[in-house]
């Protein structure tokens, strides 16, 4: 019987076809032009072997077609993990998992002009030798805050890192409890104090602490002075904590380093837009803070990195460290960078995304509404339109909403199921779900991105 049942599971397995065989089939063809046919045939390879083990102990068969589903199955799993533009219908303007701040036209077209040449990245024009490799950049930067210097690393993660490594190994960081906050999915406080090498040091309370703690824990080993934004949590009530004039005059009374980390580094006044006070680039660098740090893909509108104003001893110190070599900023980076904040300068915030997404007006997002809705009422789609809210994001402004224009859809189909039939789509559409209805929020969706709307709420819905 056991000879019979090892010639029935050798007979199925050997039924089983290649893995060229597989490959030959229509309906693995687009996948090995879009993903390549290395990757698809070790796909192919590896659960060819794994249905082979379950064959071996189970005994059970496994058709072409079962096989070719399990293929298919995670060659498209593989396909919608690749990086891809989506359109945000999520209301949320600094969309952490959805690339942070957009980049604009002329920024791109600046960065494809240096990247797809060769550069002067590390070249001095004018003396036909090596030069520094962000020298304009650092001049505009400090132009931008007012600072002494500046540096730009890969991310704001990266620039505390280096402040903290770069100056105070070894050394004590007073920093209060309230303070030691948790950034997205992996940005600690303690964390990146711990790996620094320098010695944390936390005290008062979560909700409360006095200048008096900051005067009490000061002895012949402390270095610095960190003061962290609460980006992306607020605290009221019986609350109490030291203002940046506060710690530097401290600071300088006792020779310490005082380092203000503003998390997203507003450049405009928020309040002109409706929204309450984000600590901005200037204002630490004018309160006398040594080193200020703060993203570069958040509220500043840049790609991502993370960047250092502040006093030119200091900036001078980090640079020589050997971390910042491996933390510096690339060609395409530094491309964006000065575009973005020559923007500013040139007093072009409306070149900025995420500046024109949050100073749309409710007007101007009804009519586009109205737009809208009337297309897809002509297919025979229902849509209405509510007022809502948006929020900033990307650990800015908590709490914070700015009103908007909801294009919520009527359907059989549960919002779930609508959410993810959106999330399929060739050109993604990612949305939220409001009151039990799938919803698309007009703040975040570029005016021409309207089209496409209306061309993927008629594929999903089928009309």
């Amino acid at each position: 019987m056991q000879d019979k049942s090892r010639v029935v599971k050798s007979k199925k397995l050997r039924q089983i076809p290649s893995i060229e065989e597989i490959l030959q089939s229509e309906e693995l063809r687009k996948y090995i032009s879009s993903l390549s046919r290395p990757l698809v045939t070790q796909v192919i390879r590896r659960i060819v072997q794994g249905i082979r083990k379950e064959m071996s102990k189970k005994g059970q068969s496994f058709s072409k077609e079962q096989l070719l589903t399990k293929v298919i199955e995670e060659l498209e799993a593989l396909s919608s993990s690749t990086l891809k533009p989506v359109i945000n219908g999520t209301g949320v303007i600094i969309h952490t998992n959805l690339g942070r701040a957009p980049i604009g036209e002329e920024v791109l077209k600046h960065i494809t002009q240096v990247s797809a040449n060769y550069s002067s990245l590390e070249y001095n024009l004018k003396k036909g030798k090596r030069g520094e490799r962000t020298t304009f950049l650092e001049r505009l930067l400090c132009e931008l805050s007012g600072s002494e210097a500046a540096l730009a690393v890969n991310n704001n993660a990266a620039a505390v890192l280096l402040i903290l490594s770069g100056l105070a190994k070894g050394k004590e960081v007073i920093i209060s409890r309230g303070e030691l906050v948790q950034i997205g999915g992996g940005f600690r406080i303690p964390d990146i104090l711990n790996e620094s090498g320098a010695i944390m040091k936390e005290i008062g309370t979560t909700n409360r602490t006095s200048l008096s703690d900051y005067q009490r824990a000061i002895n012949k080993n402390t270095k610095i002075l960190l003061k962290v934004h609460k980006s992306n949590f607020w605290m009221s009530g019986f609350v109490e904590e030291v203002s940046v004039d506060e710690l530097v005059t401290l600071g300088r009374k006792h020779r310490l380093i005082m380092v203000e980390d503003l998390g997203s580094g507003a450049v405009p006044f928020t309040e002109n837009f409706g929204l309450g006070h984000e600590p901005r680039i200037t204002e630490g660098v004018s309160s006398g803070a040594d080193l200020v740090c703060f993203s570069g893909d958040k509220l500043l509108g840049g790609p991502q990195a993370g960047i250092i104003v502040g006093r030119k001893k200091y900036i001078d110190q980090l640079r020589k460290n050997p971390l910042y070599r491996a933390l510096r900023v690339d060609k395409m980076v530094i491309a964006g960078l000065e575009q973005v904040i020559l923007s500013y300068l040139k007093k072009e915030e409306e070149k900025i995304p995420a500046w024109r997404l949050i100073s749309a007006s409710l007007d101007v997002l009804r009519k586009r509404g109205e737009e809208i809705s009337a297309r897809l009422s002509a297919f025979g789609i229902s849509a209405s339109l509510q007022e809502s809210k948006s929020t900033v994001g990307g650990g800015s402004l908590p709490g914070e909403t700015l009103p908007t224009i909801i294009l919520c859809l009527s359907s059989s189909i549960t919002p779930e199921n609508l959410a993810e039939r959106f999330r399929s789509l060739d050109f993604p559409i990612i949305g939220r779900i409001e009151k039990n209805r799938f919803c698309l929020d007009l703040r975040t969706i570029f005016p021409e991105q309207d089209e496409l709307i209306v061309q993927g709420v008629r594929k999903v819905l089928g009309m």
